[in-house]
């Protein structure tokens, strides 16, 4: 089931001052982790970035002996071992810079439903959980899988409200797979394996939930997906970590708008000022945004390109034309310009993806048909 590559992965990973991405350079030089792991530390030296105190702990001894008691683990409780440099990730978190060496899975994940991260606060109001009933009776019948952290509030209700509409959900740990917090979602975890659903976990049976994981895990939850949905946060709120780290990896990020006296609505609100969030005006426009709905494919049957081209409005036609001499560009670019915020230019941009002029890319790029 596992390979000698599982085991010194998972040995060099441990080593001391080896990150995902120092890890990732080390590999790419050499060609694999075992040859890591075998090769002379003056070989290493000359791999720029590079230097003694990074590669002092490798080839330790103890390292690769609780890797293979790893692997034991693993193997008893039937858990992947997905490797970055293997090519073994999930498709989108594979393109972000910092993704994780290893990824532990427990469960299927399946790469050909549509994906949508949801997070929010642990403690949910009504509101949001009305809004996260809805949402997902929405997303049943569109061939999608939910990503939450399978925390208390609204992690826990995304997972929950995914089961009763059927739809796969994926549950994002910040701990090894040797124990599960909170203790409370035990059970609702073993019901989403159950359900076809899937988990997910970047730390070994060694690692506690401490309090920096789950910043760390958030930017899984963020880079699982092509958009986050951040339901309700406070200023402060964990959330608002996921939907950075959403940003820095261009991803589309949306926020639930509530009253500026809610404590829990402040944090949605402040990511809608900033331009860092799109609102959250009605669930049919925000599966417009997603595009889980494609009544663009109706317009482009009954009129060709070039009479749809006249229905363009006057700030429309700007932005197609920008769009038409700037290929695969991005959202911020576009912006920039435009001289214009975010937030409308991607207003115009869907109105000319419904006209069935525009096709988007992953990373909110677009280009003209």
């Amino acid at each position: 089931m596992f390979s000698d590559e599982h085991l010194y992965s998972i040995a060099l990973r441990r080593s001391n001052l080896i990150g995902d991405i120092n890890f990732q350079k080390l590999v790419e030089a050499v060609g694999s982790a075992k040859e890591v792991w075998e090769i002379s530390k003056s070989g290493l030296k000359k791999i720029d970035g590079i230097g003694a105190k990074i590669l002092k702990d490798i080839g330790n001894p103890e390292h690769l002996s609780f890797a293979e008691k790893e692997l034991e683990f693993c193997f008893k409780n039937n858990i992947k071992i997905n490797l970055r440099h293997l090519n073994q990730l999930p498709k989108l978190l594979n393109e972000c810079e910092d993704a994780p060496a290893i990824l532990y899975q427990k469960g299927n994940f399946d790469e050909a439903k549509k994906k949508i991260s949801i997070v929010g606060t642990r403690n949910i109001t009504p509101y949001g959980k009305q809004f996260i009933e809805e949402l997902t009776g929405a997303l049943k019948p569109q061939n999608c899988l939910t990503i939450s952290g399978l925390a208390l509030g609204v992690d826990a209700e995304v997972h929950q409200y995914s089961l009763k509409n059927n739809i796969p959900t994926v549950g994002v740990l910040a701990h090894g797979f040797h124990t599960f917090y909170p203790a409370k979602n035990k059970k609702l975890s073993q019901e989403i394996l159950q359900e076809n659903g899937c988990l997910f976990t970047e730390f070994n049976s060694s690692q506690k939930p401490d309090r920096e994981n789950f910043i760390q895990r958030n930017r899984l939850i963020a880079g699982l997906s092509p958009a986050t949905i951040v339901v309700e946060s406070a200023f402060g709120g964990g959330s608002m970590s996921t939907a950075t780290f959403a940003n820095s990896y261009n991803r589309d990020v949306f926020a639930l708008p509530g009253k500026i006296t809610d404590k829990y609505s402040q944090g949605c609100n402040q990511l809608i000022l900033q331009n860092k969030a799109q609102i959250i005006s009605t669930i049919d426009l925000l599966l417009d945004h997603l595009r889980f709905t494609e009544p663009k494919e109706k317009i482009e049957e009954l009129f060709p390109t070039s009479e749809r081209r006249k229905l363009m409005s006057e700030n429309q036609e700007k932005v197609y034309n920008i769009i038409a001499k700037h290929p695969k560009i991005t959202l911020d670019d576009l912006a920039q310009k435009l001289e214009e915020p975010s937030y409308k230019v991607s207003g115009l941009i869907l109105e000319l993806e419904l006209l069935g002029l525009l096709k988007s890319f992953s990373g909110k790029q677009f280009s003209v048909k």
